[in-house]
């Protein structure tokens, strides 16, 4: 199947993790396996740079170098965005 443009939106919200806390977070690589699921290929910098470009309200909080982000909704007032 050819994947589709209007598929990474829903391969982004199917990889946002609810914890227990309350917080939701969502892991770049958990982005790309949903991506992947989907038939796109992407990088995790491809992953990481979409995110960063259409997911305003998800804050990075990674605690390592490279791209293996992890990035957390800030603002659950505009969960409406993701």
């Amino acid at each position: 199947m050819m994947p589709r443009k209007s598929d990474i939106p829903a391969a982004f919200r199917k990889s946002v993790v609810h914890e227990p806390s309350g917080r939701r977070i969502v892991r770049t690589v958990d982005f790309q396996r949903e991506l992947a699921n989907l038939n796109h290929v992407f990088t995790l910098r491809e992953a990481n740079r979409w995110i960063e470009n259409y997911q305003s309200c998800f804050k990075d909080i990674s605690t390592e170098e490279g791209e293996r982000r992890t990035f957390f909704l800030y603002n659950p007032n505009s969960a409406g965005s993701y």
